[in-house]
C-alpha cells in the first residue's frame, strides 16, 4: 500500500521532468530563426567612472556586458557569439579638480531654424507658423589652444549644455498690395493712347514668400481720331553736369599783355612820378586798397572759385529714339551752360596738445577735472561741401605727477540749538500764539547747518573750547525740558511725641520730625519745615523703645489663665536711631505686661488694636490729646466654671497723649538768593591763555525762628542743633565767550564779460556764522557777520557779428565755352556773383572767423545767382509798398511794379501772366476772441508767510487754509481761428476765481463730568468721571485721543493662603481646626490688581500743546495703606506732535514750452510726521496750475511745386518748395496754419530737427510717349512679424513703392522696372488677413479695414478645391481646410515613424446609462462603437454583448462568486508550477552558472550613477 502511494506520487514528477527535457531539446534547436539570425545578442551598460592613481590619460573605466534574448530577458553568456563580445574595460582620462582651470565647454552659434516637417517628412500648408529646431555644436576644449578634448572631462565639472532648442518659423508671407486706383485719363486727346491704374505695396515679401505683382495695369484708349498732323517730336533737356573749372589758356608770350598785378604796380609807379601826394590822400588810397582786398575774398580761408556746368538738349521721337535737333520746332534753345561755385570741403588742422587739467589736487573722491584741445580752421566749405567738424573737444582727467597737493576736505558743522519755541506747534487760529510768555510744553529748536573747510588749526581751536564747556554742561545742546504745569508733594505725618531730649546743657528741647515722601520740583526748599521742638525740663539722650510683646505665658505652668508678656525693646538715641543697649543702662527697663490665656470655658477676647492717632498735636486749657484702642469678644463663656465676658465699656481704653503745651518752635527758611561771586576761592584753574572762568560763589537765605500759631520769635527760642544753613557755596556758571567762524572766502565776481553797454555792477560778499553764543558775562559776539563790496567793473563782451561786403560783378561762363550759345555775343545771361564776408567785433574791429562761428548767428551766403539782361529781356522795376487799408478786415491792398526802358514796347513783356505788374491781398484783420481752455487748477492760497505776534517767522507759520484762488488758462484766437498770443485779447492768460480751502477742525470733547459715587460702600472702590464727543474731526483735524485698555495679570504666588491661631484651648478630647488654608488666585475674582494712575487733569485739552516731557506727576493716595508706596516716578508722556511740512517749492518750469496743456507744479515734503494725537499731514502734497497759453511755432515745408523745365517740353528740371512758419496749439492733432515768418524769427531753421534745409531739387518731366516711374508712395504703417497675434523677435518694417506709368502702347516694353524700398521701424502692428464676401465677389481684407491683394491663404479661399497630397484614402479620414489628412470625429490618429497618417482608430467612450433607460443595468458601463448608426441596437449585432454581474436588487450574482473562486485556484496552481519548475538542486557547477547569470554585479565599479 505504501509503495502504491509512493508510485502514485512519483509519476507526475517524472512526467513533468520529461516535459522539461523536451522543452530543453526544443530550445536548443530553436536558438536560431528560420532565416539564420541568432536570437541572442550582447548588451552593454554605461561606462563607469574613470579610475586611476594619477591625473591624466592613464585611467581606466569598466562597464557591464551581458547576453540578452531578443525578447528582452538575460541569459547565459554562452548563448551569444563570443567573437562579437564588446569590451568591458577601456582606458580613459582621469579627471582631477585642477583640470577645471584647463578645460571648458565651447559653444557654437545656433544654426538656422529647421522646420520639424523636414525631419519627420510630414508636410502641409502653413497657416500660422511652423515649429522648428535649432542646433549648435558643443565641444569640450582645452582653453590654452582650443583643441578638442573628451566630453567626459568637462562633464565631470558641469553638465553638457543643450545642443538643441525649439524655435518658431513664421509662414512665408507673400507681398501684399493695395487695390488699384481708378483708371487715369487717356494719355492722348486724339489717336491711340493708354490708361493706367496703379497700386502700392503695404507689406514686403518675407520668409520666401511670393514676390510683389505688377503695380501697374495698362489699357488702350482712343478718344477720337486726330484731325491734323500729330506731334511726334519733342525737345528734351538733360541734367546739369558737375561744376568744373574752365581750362586755362596757355601762358602769354613776352608780347602778350602783362598780368593784373604787374599793371597795377606800373600804374602806381607812374602816379608817384607825377608828383608826391599829401599824407591824407595817401591814407585814403591805402584804406581803399584794403577795402578792395576784403571784397576780393582772396584769403585761403575762403578760396572761392567759380566754374561752370553744362547740359545737353536733344530732340526725341515719341517712341523714345533721338533725332536731329532740326526735327523739333522751337523758337530758341535753352541755356546749355551756367556758372557755379566749385565744391570744396572744410579743411581743419591736426589736434593740438591736450591742455592742463582743471583739477589741481589729488583725491579720488573728488570729481574728475577736464582738459581740452583744439584745432585750427584752414578753409571754409563752399559750393555745398562738407561742413566743418568740431573744433574743440574735452575729456575727463586727473592731475599727474608727484607734487600734486591733496584736495581740501569739507565737513558739515552745526551751530547751537536756538531757544525752544512752543508756538510752532499751535495752529494758525489759536489765540494763544500771541502770548509767547505764557506758553510751555514741548516745542521746536533749530540750528544752522553749514559747510566747513576742515582747517586743522581752526578745527582744534573750536572743538577744544566746545569740549571744555560740554564737559561741565553735558546737556548744553539737548532740547530744553519744558516746565511742569503742577506738582504735588507729601510730608509724612508725625507720630505721638515721645520723651526725646535734645542735645545741650542750658536749654533742652523735645523734637518731632517728619520726612518728605514726594520731592517737589525745585528741591526741598519748597517744602514746609520738617522739625518741630518744644522746651523740656528733664533732658535725656537715650531711651528704651518697645519693639513688640512676646506670646502670653500662663503662670505656674498652667495651660490657661492669667500670665505675662515679655517686652522686646531696643535702645535709641534722641534722633530715633538704634544704639548699643549699654547706653540705656540708666533708664528704667520696661516691665512685663499682664495678659490672659482663655480656658476652654472662658470668654475669649481679641488682642488690643494699635493706639489711634492722637487727636491733638499738643495740649491746652481747652483741648487735650486723646488716644483710643479697642478689642472685641470672640467667644462667650461656655458654661459653669468659665469666666464671664466683661462689660462693653471695658472693651475700649482711652489715654492722654501729647500732653505738652502748645508751645512749639521751628526754624523757617526763605528761598536761596542768587549765586554771587566769592573771590576768596576758585576752582577749575585757568588755562595758559586766560584767567579762571569758573569760580565758587555763595548763596544766602533768611533763617528765622517761628513759634507755631504766633510768628517770628528770637532765635534763642529755637534749638541750635537742627538750625538750617543760611550760607552755602555754589558754582557760578562758566563764562562763555562767543565763538564765530572765520570769514568765508569772498564770493567770486563774474569772470565772463557783460553783453551790451549797460553792464550792471555786481557785488561780492563774505560771511561768518556764530557757533556759540556768549553767556554769563563772556565776550560778546561781533556785530559784523556779513561784509559786502563791489566787484570790479566787468569788461564788455567783445561780441561778434558777420559783416557782408558788396556783391562783386556777375560772372558768366567763359566766352570761349559759351560762344555758340544764346547771348554769347551780347555778354548777357545767367551767372554767379560772390561777396566777401568778414568777422567783426561790436566795435568794428576785425576778428578771427572762428569767433563768429562760435558766437555769431549763422553765416550769410557768399554767393547768389545773378542775371545780366540781354537786349530782348524784359526789365521791371522793384515792387512798391502795399497801399494802405481804409479799415481793418475790409477791402484789399495792392502793390505795383512797372516795365522799364525798351521793355515797355515789347509784346512779350506785356504778357500779364508771365510778368505781372500788380499784386493784391486782403487787408489784415485784428479781431480776436478769448475763451477758456482746460480744467480749473487746485485752490492756491496767496503766497507769503504770516507774521507771528512777536515778529519772528517760525516753521509752521505758512497759511494753510482760508480764501484762495484757482486758475483756468485762456486762449486767444484771431478771425481765422489761428492761435495768437494771449496779449492780443488783453488778457494776462488766466481766468481767476475765488475758492476756499477749508480749515482743519480738531476733535472736540466736553469738560470732565463730576465724579461718580464710589463703586463700593466699604473697602477699596473706584470713582469715575468721563468726557463725551462734542464734534468729530474733519478736514484733516487732530483726531480724538485713543482709549487703551490694558489687562495686567496678578503678580506674586499662584496661590494665596491664610492662617489662624487658637484663642482658647479646646475641650478635652477635641482638637482645634486647621490653622492654615490655601486657594488658587483667580484674576478679578479673588485676586485684583491695584495701581496708582496719573490723572488726566494735567491735559485739559491735548489739542494744541504738549504738557509733559520727561517730568513727574503724582497724586495723593486714596487709601490708607500699611505699606509705604512710592508716590512719584519719572515718566514720559507722549507729546502730540503736529505734522510739520516744508515750504512750498518754487513753481516748476512749464511742462510744455507752448500749447494748451502745459502745467506748472509745486511740491512740499513732510519734515516731521505727526505723532500721538497731533494733527495729521494733509493729503495734498503738490499743487498745479495751468501755464499761460503760448502758440507753438515751427518751421515746416510747404508742398513741392510741379517739375519745371525751362523753354522745353520735357527733361531734367527743378521743383521748389517753401519753408514757412506754422502755428498750432500743440495738441498733436496735426492742425496747423501758416503765419508770418517773423513769428518764427527766434527759432533755429530746422524741420523736425533736421537743420539741412532743402528747398529745391532736380526732377524729371517725362516727354510725350515716355514710360517713367511715379513718385514714391507714402511709407506704409509699421508692421511686425506676428503669429496668432503675438509679436516675434523680428524687426518691424515699413515699405514704399514706385509704379510705372506708360503713355504710348509701343513703348511699354521699354518701361523701367517698378521699385520698392523697406526700412526698419519701431512699435509695429500685428495685422491679420481674412477672405471676405460669399459667394461672390470674394476679396481679401486686412484687419485695419483696407482691401488688399495677397496675405490671405489661397487654400482657405471659399469655393476652391482644397485637396490633400497624397490623397486621404484611409478609412474615416478627410482632407482639412489646411490640406492635411485628419480623422473623423470619434477616431484618433495613428502616425507612422515618418509622421504620416497610418490609420484611424476608434476612441472608446464610457457610456453611463441614464435613469430613463429602464432596461439598462444601473451598475454597469460599457464601451460602444461610436461609428455605428443610431438605428443599430447594441447587443444584437456582432460581438457587442456584455455580462451583468449585478442583479436587479443591486447585489452580486451567484456566478460571480464561482468565477472568482475558480480564478483564485488557477492562480495558486500557476504559482506552484512556476516554483517547482525553477527549483533546482544545489550543485557546485550550478552555483557557477548562476554567477554567470549576474553580469551586473561583476562589472559594478561603485558608481552611484548606475
Amino acid at each position: 500500500m505504501g509503495l502504491g502511494v509512493r508510485g502514485a506520487r512519483t509519476a507526475p514528477l517524472c512526467l513533468w521532468r520529461l516535459f522539461l527535457l523536451l522543452c530543453g531539446i526544443w530550445t536548443a534547436c530553436s536558438q536560431t530563426t528560420g532565416d539564420g539570425k541568432s536570437l541572442y545578442f550582447w548588451e552593454t551598460g554605461p561606462w563607469g567612472r574613470c579610475m586611476g592613481s594619477e591625473c591624466g590619460p592613464g585611467g581606466s573605466q569598466s562597464r557591464a556586458v551581458w547576453c540578452a534574448h531578443v525578447e528582452g530577458w538575460t541569459t547565459l553568456h554562452t548563448n551569444c557569439l563570443q567573437s562579437t563580445r564588446p569590451a568591458n574595460q577601456q582606458s580613459c582620462f582621469h579627471v582631477c579638480d585642477w583640470h577645471k582651470d584647463l578645460y571648458d565647454w565651447w559653444l557654437g552659434e545656433w544654426n538656422q531654424c529647421v522646420p520639424v516637417s523636414l525631419q519627420t517628412g510630414r508636410t502641409g500648408v502653413c497657416l500660422q507658423g511652423e515649429e522648428g529646431i535649432q542646433t549648435r555644436e558643443v565641444n569640450c576644449v582645452l582653453k590654452a589652444d582650443s583643441s578638442a578634448a573628451d566630453d567626459t572631462i568637462c562633464e565631470y565639472f558641469e553638465p553638457k549644455p543643450r545642443q538643441e532648442q525649439a524655435c518658431l518659423i513664421p509662414c512665408p508671407q507673400d507681398c501684399v498690395v493695395t487695390e488699384f486706383t481708378p483708371w487715369t485719363t487717356c494719355s492722348k486727346t486724339c489717336g491711340l493712347g493708354l490708361q493706367n491704374r496703379v497700386r502700392s505695396i503695404v507689406a514686403p515679401p518675407l520668409f520666401s514668400g511670393l514676390p510683389c505683382p505688377n503695380l501697374t495695369e495698362f489699357q488702350t484708349c482712343a478718344p477720337r481720331a486726330c484731325e491734323g498732323r500729330e506731334m511726334v517730336f519733342s525737345l528734351k533737356v538733360g541734367g546739369w553736369s558737375e561744376c568744373k573749372l574752365a581750362s586755362l589758356q596757355p601762358p602769354p608770350t613776352s608780347s602778350a599783355a602783362p598780368s593784373r598785378t604787374a599793371r597795377q604796380a606800373r600804374q602806381r609807379k607812374g602816379k608817384e612820378r607825377k608828383g608826391n601826394r599829401d599824407p591824407e590822400m595817401r591814407e585814403l588810397i591805402k584804406s581803399k586798397r584794403n577795402r578792395n582786398k576784403l571784397n576780393r575774398l582772396e584769403d585761403e580761408l575762403w578760396n572761392v572759385e567759380i566754374g561752370y556746368q553744362s547740359r545737353q538738349v536733344v530732340c526725341v521721337h515719341r517712341n523714345g529714339s533721338t533725332v536731329s535737333l532740326s526735327q523739333c520746332p522751337h523758337w530758341s534753345l535753352p541755356e546749355t551752360f551756367q556758372s557755379c561755385l566749385m565744391t570744396k570741403d572744410c579743411v581743419v588742422s591736426e589736434w593740438s596738445v591736450w591742455g592742463s587739467c582743471s583739477k589741481t589736487c589729488s583725491d579720488p573722491s573728488v570729481p574728475q577735472g577736464t582738459r581740452s584741445r583744439s584745432r585750427q580752421l584752414i578753409r571754409l566749405p563752399t559750393g555745398g561741401g562738407s561742413e566743418c567738424p568740431q573744433l574743440e573737444e574735452s575729456q575727463a582727467c586727473e592731475p599727474e605727477g608727484d607734487g600734486v597737493p591733496p584736495c581740501a576736505t569739507y565737513a558739515w558743522r552745526t551751530t547751537e540749538w536756538s531757544e525752544c519755541r512752543v508756538d510752532a506747534l499751535l495752529s494758525q487760529q489759536d489765540r494763544r500764539r500771541g502770548n509767547q510768555t505764557g506758553l510751555c510744553g514741548g516745542g521746536v529748536q533749530s540750528r544752522e547747518v553749514y559747510c566747513f573747510q576742515d582747517y586743522a588749526e581752526l578745527h582744534s581751536y573750536i572743538y577744544n573750547n566746545k569740549d571744555k564747556q560740554e564737559g561741565q554742561s553735558p546737556n548744553s545742546q539737548m532740547p530744553s525740558v519744558p516746565p511742569l504745569l503742577s506738582i504735588s508733594y507729601e510730608i509724612s505725618a508725625s507720630k505721638p511725641v515721645n520723651v526725646l531730649f535734645c542735645k545741650g546743657t542750658t536749654l533742652s528741647f523735645k523734637f518731632r520730625r517728619r520726612t518728605i515722601t514726594n520731592y517737589p520740583t525745585g528741591g526741598e526748599g519748597n517744602c514746609p519745615h520738617l522739625v518741630e521742638a518744644i522746651p523740656c525740663d528733664d533732658p535725656s539722650c537715650f531711651s528704651w523703645q518697645l519693639v513688640k510683646l512676646e506670646e502670653c505665658i500662663p503662670e505656674e505652668d498652667m495651660d490657661c489663665g492669667e500670665g505675662t508678656q515679655t517686652p522686646q525693646v531696643r535702645c535709641i538715641n534722641s534722633e530715633g536711631t538704634e544704639v548699643e543697649k549699654e547706653m540705656c543702662v540708666d533708664e528704667v527697663y520696661p516691665s512685663f505686661v499682664p495678659c490672659v490665656v482663655p480656658c476652654p470655658k472662658d470668654c475669649a477676647l481679641s488682642l488690643w488694636t494699635e493706639w489711634s492717632t492722637c487727636s491733638q498735636t499738643c495740649s491746652s486749657k481747652t483741648a487735650e490729646g486723646k488716644q483710643m484702642r479697642t478689642r472685641a469678644i470672640l467667644a462667650y463663656n461656655a458654661g459653669e466654671g468659665g469666666s464671664s465676658c466683661p462689660n462693653t465699656s471695658t472693651l475700649q481704653e482711652v489715654r492722654n497723649c501729647n500732653e505738652h503745651p502748645c508751645i512749639m518752635y521751628h526754624w523757617q527758611t526763605g528761598p536761596w538768593g542768587p549765586c554771587v561771586e566769592d573771590t576768596t576761592t576758585s576752582i577749575n584753574s585757568s588755562s595758559s591763555a586766560e584767567k579762571s572762568t569758573c569760580t565758587v560763589g555763595v548763596q544766602t537765605r533768611k533763617v528765622i525762628c517761628v513759634k507755631v500759631n504766633v510768628g517770628q520769635v528770637p532765635p534763642k527760642k529755637c534749638p541750635e542743633a537742627p538750625r538750617p544753613e543760611s550760607v552755602r557755596p555754589c558754582l557760578l556758571p562758566c563764562k562763555r565767550d562767543c565763538i564765530v567762524t572765520p570769514f568765508s572766502e569772498w564770493t567770486e565776481c563774474p569772470t565772463s564779460c557783460e553783453t551790451g553797454t549797460n553792464a550792471q555792477k555786481n557785488k561780492q560778499f563774505r560771511y561768518r556764522m556764530i557757533i556759540q553764543m556768549s553767556a554769563n558775562g563772556g565776550q560778546e559776539c561781533p556785530d559784523v557777520l556779513y561784509e559786502e563790496k563791489d566787484c570790479p567793473t566787468p569788461s564788455v563782451c567783445p561780441g561778434y557779428r558777420w559783416k557782408t561786403h558788396k556783391w562783386r560783378k556777375c560772372q558768366l561762363v567763359p566766352w570761349s565755352i559759351r560762344r555758340d550759345s544764346k547771348g554769347a555775343q551780347e555778354n548777357c545771361g545767367a551767372g554767379v556773383q560772390t561777396r566777401a564776408i568778414s568777422c567783426r567785433q561790436l566795435d568794428g574791429t576785425v576778428a578771427d572767423v572762428v569767433q563768429c562761428l562760435k558766437f555769431a548767428s549763422s553765416m550769410p551766403v557768399m554767393s547768389q545767382p545773378c542775371q545780366l539782361l540781354c537786349r530782348d529781356d524784359c526789365q521791371l522795376s522793384n515792387w512798391s509798398k502795399f497801399s494802405p487799408c481804409t479799415s481793418d478786415c475790409v477791402g484789399v491792398r495792392t502793390r505795383r511794379r512797372a516795365l522799364v526802358g525798351k521793355s515797355k514796347k515789347k509784346d512779350k513783356c506785356k504778357n500779364g501772366q508771365m510778368y505781372p505788374l500788380s499784386e493784391t491781398q486782403y487787408c489784415p484783420c485784428d479781431k480776436y476772441n478769448a475763451q477758456p481752455v482746460g480744467n480749473w487748477s487746485d485752490c492756491i492760497l496767496p503766497e507769503g508767510r504770516v507774521e507771528s505776534a512777536v515778529g519772528v517767522k517760525v516753521q509752521g507759520d505758512v497759511k494753510e487754509c482760508g480764501q484762495g484762488y484757482r486758475y483756468q488758462a485762456m486762449v486767444c484766437y484771431d478771425q481765422d481761428n489761428k492761435l495768437v498770443e494771449t496779449s492780443r485779447c488783453n488778457s494776462h492768460g488766466y481766468l481767476e476765481e475765488a475758492c476756499i480751502v477749508p480749515c482743519p477742525s480738531d476733535c472736540k470733547l466736553s469738560e470732565w463730568s463730576n465724579w461718580s459715587r464710589c463703586s463700593k460702600s466699604c473697602g477699596s472702590g473706584v470713582k469715575v468721571r468721563s468726557k463725551w464727543l462734542r464734534e468729530k474731526p474733519y478736514n484733516g483735524g487732530r483726531p480724538c485721543p485713543k482709549l487703551d485698555h490694558l489687562n495686567q495679570p496678578c503678580s506674586g504666588r499662584g496661590d494665596r493662603e491664610r492662617t489662624a491661631f487658637a484663642l482658647r484651648l479646646p475641650k478635652e478630647g477635641e482638637d482645634c481646626p486647621v490653622s492654615m488654608q490655601t486657594e488658587p488666585c483667580l484674576l478679578n475674582r479673588n485676586c485684583f490688581h491695584y495701581s496708582y494712575n496719573i490723572t488726566a487733569e494735567l491735559r485739559e485739552e491735548m489739542a494744541d500743546e504738549c504738557f509733559l516731557y520727561g517730568g513727574v506727576s503724582s497724586q495723593l493716595p486714596a487709601l490708607s495703606l500699611e505699606k509705604k508706596w512710592q508716590m512719584n516716578a519719572s515718566c514720559t508722556v507722549e507729546c502730540p506732535v503736529n505734522c510739520q511740512l516744508s515750504d512750498w517749492s518754487a513753481w516748476s518750469d512749464c511742462s510744455q514750452t507752448c500749447g494748451l496743456e502745459g502745467k506748472m507744479w509745486r511740491r512740499r515734503t513732510v519734515v516731521e510726521a505727526s505723532q500721538g494725537d497731533g494733527r495729521p499731514c494733509p493729503s495734498q502734497m503738490e499743487q498745479w496750475k495751468p501755464c499761460p497759453v503760448r502758440p507753438c511755432y515751427r518751421w515746416q515745408y510747404g508742398p513741392w511745386s510741379e517739375c519745371r523745365v525751362e523753354e522745353v517740353v520735357c527733361g531734367v528740371g527743378l521743383r521748389f518748395r517753401n519753408l514757412s512758419c506754422f502755428v498750432s496749439d500743440g495738441s498733436g492733432d496735426g492742425k496747423s496754419s501758416i503765419v508770418e515768418d517773423e513769428l518764427c524769427a527766434g527759432l533755429e531753421q530746422a524741420v523736425d530737427g533736421d537743420k539741412n534745409i532743402i528747398l529745391e531739387e532736380t526732377c524729371t518731366l517725362p516727354c510725350p510717349g515716355d514710360c517713367y516711374l511715379m513718385e514714391w508712395s507714402d511709407w506704409s504703417p509699421c508692421q511686425s512679424v506676428c503669429v496668432k497675434g503675438q509679436r516675434l523677435d523680428f524687426t518691424p518694417v515699413q515699405v514704399r513703392s514706385r509704379a510705372v506709368i506708360a503713355q504710348e502702347p509701343e513703348n511699354i516694353a521699354q518701361c523701367p522696372d517698378q521699385e520698392w524700398q523697406s526700412r526698419p521701424c519701431s512699435i509695429g502692428e500685428c495685422y491679420e488677413y481674412q477672405w471676405m464676401g460669399s459667394p461672390q465677389p470674394i476679396w481679401c481684407q486686412r484687419s485695419d479695414g483696407i482691401n488688399v491683394t495677397g496675405g490671405c491663404p489661397p487654400v482657405l479661399l471659399p469655393g476652391t478645391d482644397q485637396s490633400c497630397d497624397p490623397p486621404c484614402d484611409k478609412p474615416q479620414t478627410f482632407c482639412s481646410e489646411e490640406g492635411v489628412c485628419m480623422c473623423e470625429e470619434g477616431y484618433t490618429e495613428v502616425l507612422t515613424a515618418e509622421g504620416t497618417l497610418e490609420q484611424c482608430t476608434p476612441i472608446p467612450v464610457l457610456e453611463i446609462p441614464t435613469a430613463g433607460d429602464k432596461k439598462s443595468d444601473v451598475k454597469t458601463s460599457r464601451a460602444i462603437n461610436t461609428t455605428l448608426p443610431t438605428t443599430v441596437q447594441p447587443g444584437r449585432v456582432g460581438r457587442t454583448w456584455y455580462l451583468q454581474p449585478f442583479g436587479p436588487d443591486g447585489k452580486l450574482k451567484t456566478w460571480v462568486y464561482g468565477v472568482a473562486a475558480g480564478v483564485f485556484v488557477l492562480l495558486v496552481f500557476i504559482v506552484s508550477m512556476i516554483y517547482l519548475a525553477c527549483k533546482k538542486p544545489k550543485k557546485p557547477q550550478r552555483r557557477q552558472n548562476n554567477n554567470r547569470l549576474k553580469p551586473l554585479t561583476l562589472a559594478y565599479d561603485g558608481d552611484v550613477d548606475m
